[in-house]
């Protein structure tokens, strides 16, 4: 098994399901309607819905980065704006977070090995390679499972 499947097979984990630290991000999303994710429990802080469209523009921007573009996000591309807040909507939300994520697997599969110590476009720091990336993808949405999984217990 290459080394980016093995990352792929983390990025999945993490958001799919059947990670060794606990549920996942579409594991604690399955009992979430739209009122619990559009809901601001705690003050200051992102509600569930505000997460997920964050973590789907961070996993867009690194399958863009690893397709050879140099990504920076906006503050609203960061933390997008919840505008309408139905059930329709969450479950718009919900689908383009899977199908983001789905395309990020992919890429992440396909990518070879031999470019992961390459630097990524647009970043300087001598660390900030492939490999660095795509292991941080896996803490980013683990963070933020964690997130969600806090929020979940203010209902």
């Amino acid at each position: 098994m290459s080394e980016c499947v093995r990352l792929a097979d983390q990025i999945r984990r993490a958001f799919e399901g059947e990670a060794w630290h606990g549920d996942s991000v579409l594991e604690l999303l399955a009992d979430v309607d739209a009122k619990a994710a559009a809901a601001h429990p705690i003050k200051n802080a992102h509600s569930i819905w505000e997460l997920i469209l964050h973590i789907a523009a961070w996993d867009d921007a690194v399958r863009r980065r690893a397709g050879g573009k140099a990504v920076t996000l906006s503050d609203q591309e960061n933390f997008p704006s919840v505008t309408d807040s139905s059930e329709a909507a969450w479950r718009k939300a919900v689908e383009h977070l899977k199908s983001t994520h789905t395309q990020l697997v992919k890429a992440v599969t396909a990518f070879p090995d031999s470019r992961l110590q390459e630097q990524v476009p647009g970043k300087t720091a001598d660390y900030y390679n492939f490999f660095y990336m795509f292991s941080g993808i896996v803490q980013h949405e683990l963070y933020h499972a964690g997130q969600i999984a806090l929020l979940k217990k203010y209902k």
